[in-house]
């Protein structure tokens, strides 16, 4: 057949980056299937776009950052964090391997409890802790670490409320050489905020100080800073032992570690700008280790959630239309945006394609559906020339997208796990339109006849 003409287009080279010339047929990935089961099943049985979880992957880097910290330090917890996931059947797989649970709601805290998780294996987090909910983990045991002055007041009275003393820890706050610094959540290490809340809680006398905690950022690529937070936290909790008699029984060194993903921005590829777990892992329990007392082993409390859940998830898109863009490059509207895809603001996606397709790779946009211009999943991936219906495979899309995405034009699609045993299994359907109006209430004075 003759091929449809195509006006001819001219880019400028830019020294350094891929181009048709030279290493662009590094682009060119072809998956076929998702841990044996094939893209295009996948699709029929439950629709595109799809987002594919690995089971077998999310177990594996699991306890591959289990055993980073385990052999390097005796007492260890991990708690997984809900807001980076929460769908049911993640969140039990990571409970199924010892995980417990950190929460920044009571919405996730009531989630979490509706998995079967008791309060006293919750730890509570967040700037925002209504009084009703320090009520309900209070009474139920869940770990608190208090963000704010007015906090330790809502617990106080809380404590008066159930008469007995209430155990709490303390989110600081602190430079580890990050920028930018974490300031907004908890109590600052330098300037002498925290110090004023132990001592708020000391001349309070209804509350115990018997945690800290900390989250530095998100992402994070030094694995140094986690050396600095963890030496100043141990300093500051042999300060308040000291001074105060309390007795610091954890030290909650928050997540942030980073997936194997790709920032915007960064132009080395993950395996190369990622430092490994292990890194993370020395840096921490040798600073722990050097800085504890003899014989004082607190425990480590990690609340990953990115570094576990981000490569076992995976999203299925297809190519619904191509065009010409102004500038030369050629766009593609993919049935997946900014509306399912909410770190794609952030990230550069690992980009597969279903099929071996022939013809030079150049660069591309890939546009979701919606109708706004920031719906953009990629402004610069290069791809060989896609025909309609075309699958892309986009990962690591595991963490955050399931919970921050919006319902927004179109309906969110469905999840699916893939197990150990390679059976295919749904974990959330896909929405309609009685999900959306469920709860709507239409006067009846507006009623159309």
């Amino acid at each position: 057949m003759k091929k449809a003409y195509e006006k001819p287009v001219i880019f400028k080279l830019k020294t350094g980056f891929m181009n048709k010339f030279g290493g662009g047929a590094y682009f060119r990935k072809v998956r076929g299937d998702i841990d044996g089961v094939p893209v295009e099943e996948l699709v029929e049985k439950f629709g595109s776009p799809l987002f594919v979880f690995s089971e077998k992957k999310l177990r594996n880097k699991f306890r591959e950052i289990k055993n980073a910290f385990t052999l390097r330090y005796p007492n260890v917890e991990f708690s997984w964090s809900y807001k980076t996931n929460y769908l049911d059947a993640i969140c039990c797989i990571l409970h199924q391997e010892g995980e417990t649970a950190e929460v920044v709601s009571e919405f996730e805290y009531e989630k979490a409890r509706r998995l079967g998780i008791p309060g006293s294996k919750i730890i509570f987090n967040g700037p925002y802790k209504p009084l009703d909910a320090l009520r309900i983990a209070v009474s139920e045991g869940a770990r608190i670490n208090v963000d704010h002055f007015e906090e330790i007041s809502d617990l106080e009275q809380v404590a008066d409320e159930l008469g007995k003393k209430i155990k709490v820890g303390i989110r600081l706050n602190m430079d580890t050489g990050i920028q930018p610094q974490w300031s907004r959540f908890g109590f600052n290490l330098e300037n002498g905020q925290a110090w004023d809340a132990v001592k708020r809680i000391a001349s309070g006398g209804k509350l115990e100080l018997n945690g800290l905690h900390c989250h530095i950022g998100t992402f994070i690529l030094d694995p140094k800073a986690y050396e600095t937070e963890v030496k100043k936290m141990v300093e500051f909790a042999y300060r308040v032992e000291d001074e105060f008699g309390f007795k610091i029984e954890y030290l909650d060194i928050g997540g942030g570690f980073p997936s194997k993903n790709r920032l915007r921005g960064v132009y080395l590829p993950p395996d190369v700008a990622v430092p490994s777990i292990e890194e993370f892992a020395d840096r921490v329990c040798t600073a722990l280790l050097q800085s504890l007392r003899p014989g004082d082993y607190p425990k480590l409390i990690l609340e990953s959630g990115r570094a576990i859940v981000d490569e076992a998830g995976y999203l299925i898109t297809t190519v619904h239309a191509a065009k010409r863009m102004p500038d030369g490059r050629r766009a593609y509207v993919l049935d997946a945006g900014v509306n399912v895809l909410f770190t794609a603001f952030w990230y550069h996606f690992n980009v597969e394609i279903d099929r071996d397709v022939q013809g030079p790779t150049e660069p591309c946009v890939l546009y979701g559906p919606l109708c706004m211009n920031i719906d953009v999943v990629d402004d610069m991936v290069y791809l060989p020339p896609l025909p309609r219906g075309t699958r892309l495979i986009l990962s690591p899309v595991g963490a955050y997208n399931v919970t921050q995405w919006m319902q927004f034009i179109r309906y969110r699609p469905a999840v699916v796990l893939i197990g150990e045993n390679g059976n295919v299994e749904l974990i959330r359907e896909a929405e309609n339109l009685e999900d959306i109006v469920r709860r709507e209430r239409l006067p009846e004075r507006l009623k159309l006849q």
